[in-house]
């Protein structure tokens, strides 16, 4: 299957709620449709250093950062096809590299810095930022049920809703439920507007008109402040 290997786009969040998003779904109608996935459950593991080196750097907001995950948009049994990920921020812009894997060997490779296949580019820049942060662990399970709408002219302007974002540090497994503490209130959603051009102005037209605003809102990053950070706060020693 064909997938998109590279990403360099701008993407902007919105925290929304019901009302506002069934407004947004009746604007959007008349130039975007729902991907061919529908509603699907994104489960994703976040990998950081044992004293979250990457994720408290990102949370300081600095001119560039970078992250590093497996994602997988179904529940999987082990040798399912996942997506290694490095995504990197620089002045706004994201940019996302990823290659697919059996999960088993995605896996190991990060545990143990063994590439299983030939190398490539991007293997080669996902293995350098292994090597670079030296013992990565899982830390963070992070899962949410998301709608994707893409432009019906074909160009790359893209509109997602997460929902029922939940985040746990156990049962750190692709194969397991999600499960886990909520990040948002009921009835709030997620929007994310991701695109390597400028916003439409039939949708900033919506935007203003509903009143609605972006935000700063990372998941990984909210987690870390309301859970992980008070639960090692004075007893950590962080590197």
């Amino acid at each position: 299957m064909n997938y998109q290997a590279v990403f360099k786009r701008c993407e902007i969040k919105y925290l929304i709620n019901a009302k506002q998003k069934a407004a947004i779904l009746s604007a959007i109608a008349p130039y975007m449709e729902l991907d061919k996935y529908g509603r699907t459950t994104i489960r994703n593991i976040y990998y950081d250093t044992d004293s979250y080196l990457l994720i408290r750097r990102s949370i300081e907001k600095p001119v560039f950062k970078e992250k590093l995950r497996i994602r997988s948009y179904c529940k999987t049994d082990g040798n399912s096809t996942v997506f290694v990920e490095i995504k990197k921020k620089y002045k706004h812009v994201v940019y996302k590299r990823r290659l697919t894997l059996p999960e088993n060997e995605a896996m190991e490779w990060i545990a143990t810095g063994r590439y299983p296949k030939e190398p490539c580019q991007i293997s080669n820049e996902i293995d350098y930022f292994i090597k670079h942060y030296g013992t990565l662990k899982p830390s963070v399970f992070l899962s949410y049920e998301r709608e994707a709408y893409y432009d019906k002219n074909g160009s790359d302007f893209r509109v997602t809703f997460d929902e029922n974002i939940l985040c746990r540090k156990e049962d750190m497994l692709l194969s397991e439920d999600p499960w886990g503490e909520a990040l948002l209130e009921d009835g709030q959603t997620m929007m994310e507007i991701k695109t390597s051009g400028g916003i439409p102005l039939w949708m900033t037209k919506v935007l203003t008109e509903l009143g609605v605003f972006k935000t700063s809102f990372s998941k990984y990053g909210n987690y870390y402040r309301n859970t992980i950070f008070p639960e090692i706060k004075g007893g950590f020693l962080y590197a």
